[in-house]
């Protein structure tokens, strides 16, 4: 239950966290968030131990007339979990990870981080279909939909979420479920942070691992058009035991790669079987045959690890940008746009990933989460800058919109996905990434649960 307070000191003698503000001992530490380019001060930092926390610092930011952003695990690249002269209710103290193996079920605190869930839910062999990064926050990523390596075999993170427990603006905490608040669930399973603040999270569990099959697979910038269709025809008829991202990076200086190819730019295929062994080597070989690789590398690897394989690359303290965009598939025209501006980034560790959304994916119906366009298979590409320093986030913001700009006219939606919207989201990309009708009932459900607009940092969706 939330407690009327006012003030700072009444804040600190409410909650049972710490509460941090501008010329306390650790103040700037705590204020920093995943992408170095985002330096914002709030004026409280409510760094919440309970649920109880949570609604007090919610009350509090409202009676104080302060603006609230929400702190999972800190990583949206736009900086939406933290502002200026507001309230940031910090959730990463919240991390726990209740693993029940015989109802294969996990109750998961919002501040936890992927790493945390996928450690606790191996140890009996399950996973949640979440992300591929095992520093991004639990939190954010699900209320935005949650895609990754599993997404073709369970579908979404939303799709795999049983309930939640939820603090509304008025101060309730609710549990969300289809018995429990349906349109309340319905709406935070794509709709984001702006319904209130989820403080836990129940999702269904799925046996995968704990030994998975891992392949990369690299070509140079000179092959761009033969690797690029060759992925087409590969990744677009893998059985869903198969998942694989398709990439424009740079060669990583591991023990693996020769020396002569560290961080030469060129084509990935990132490929993971969580199957039969036999189907991944197979994949493999026709690569291999098909268009041989400047270098590849496969080998068992545990599920923990897979996940990780991205974390290197985006660390903490990189700066950073975004921008998505969904194409129904690699066609010439694309391939050619891409063959054409991807060489010209700046950064060695600015890439561009591609997620295929198909199988279990297109087989939630339409109408079931909020989430939008579920219909039919298709690609997101993520434009993402990763640069060591301002400077160069410069240029690679100015390369990503210039590239954003060029697959548009031959993309199947500008609206991407929200999860990874920046901070220049127009209202036609957000209309695009819902469709009308489903915005249309956000609104109406956002007008029950905060009608006053207090949870809007975020890809803001209005009350009616």
């Amino acid at each position: 239950m939330s407690t009327a307070v006012g003030t700072v000191p009444e804040l600190r003698a409410a909650m049972r966290g710490e509460v941090v503000v501008p010329g306390d001992p650790g103040y700037d530490e705590a204020r920093k968030v995943w992408n170095a380019d985002i330096d914002r001060s709030p004026a409280v930092i409510a760094r919440c131990a309970t649920t109880d926390d949570v609604a007090t610092a919610v009350a509090f930011g409202q009676l104080a007339g302060l603006e609230i952003a929400v702190r999972s695990g800190a990583h949206n690249v736009a900086g939406r979990c933290t502002c200026d002269d507001g309230v940031m209710i910090d959730l990463s103290g919240m991390r726990t990870v209740q693993v029940d193996p015989e109802t294969r079920r996990a109750r998961v605190q919002a501040g936890a981080l992927l790493g945390d869930l996928d450690a606790a839910t191996q140890e009996h062999g399950l996973a949640v279909p979440l992300g591929a990064i095992s520093h991004t926050g639990v939190g954010g990523l699900t209320l935005g939909g949650g895609m990754g390596w599993l997404t073709r075999r369970f579908g979404l993170a939303i799709d795999n979420l049983e309930s939640a427990e939820i603090v509304v603006a008025d101060g309730r905490v609710l549990r969300a479920s289809r018995a429990e608040h349906p349109d309340l669930f319905w709406a935070i399973r794509g709709g984001g942070g702006n319904f209130g603040v989820v403080t836990e999270f129940e999702f269904r569990l799925h046996e995968v691992g704990p030994m998975i099959d891992f392949g990369l697979f690299f070509w140079p910038v000179e092959q761009g058009v033969e690797a690029l269709r060759l992925m087409r025809d590969v990744v677009g008829g893998l059985p869903r035991t198969l998942n694989a991202f398709i990439a424009f990076t740079n060669a990583p200086p591991a023990p693996f790669v020769p020396q002569e190819h560290h961080m030469r730019p060129g084509y990935a295929l990132v490929l993971a079987g969580f199957g039969d062994s036999a189907e991944h080597a197979r994949v493999a070989g026709r690569l291999r045959a098909a268009l041989p690789p400047l270098f590849d590398f496969c080998t068992p690897l545990p599920y923990t690890e897979l996940q990780k394989v991205f974390d290197e690359g985006t660390a903490w303290g990189y700066h950073a940008y975004e921008k998505t965009i969904e194409i129904d598939d690699f066609t010439d025209p694309v391939i050619d746009v891409l063959v054409e501006r991807l060489p010209q980034k700046a950064s060695p560790l600015t890439v561009l990933i591609a997620y295929r959304l198909d199988a279990a994916y297109t087989e939630v119906g339409e109408d079931e989460t909020a989430f939008g366009g579920r219909r039919e298979p298709r690609y997101e590409l993520f434009l993402f800058p990763i640069c060591p320093d301002p400077d160069t986030l410069v240029a690679d913001r100015a390369w990503a919109r210039g590239l954003w700009d060029a697959l548009r006219p031959l993309s199947r939606s500008i609206g991407g996905y929200v999860n990874s919207m920046s901070g220049d989201v127009e209202e036609e990309r957000v209309l695009a990434a819902y469709g009308r009708e489903k915005l249309d009932r956000l609104a109406q459900i956002k007008a029950v649960y905060d009608p006053g607009n207090v949870f809007r940092n975020n890809v803001n969706i209005k009350p009616v």
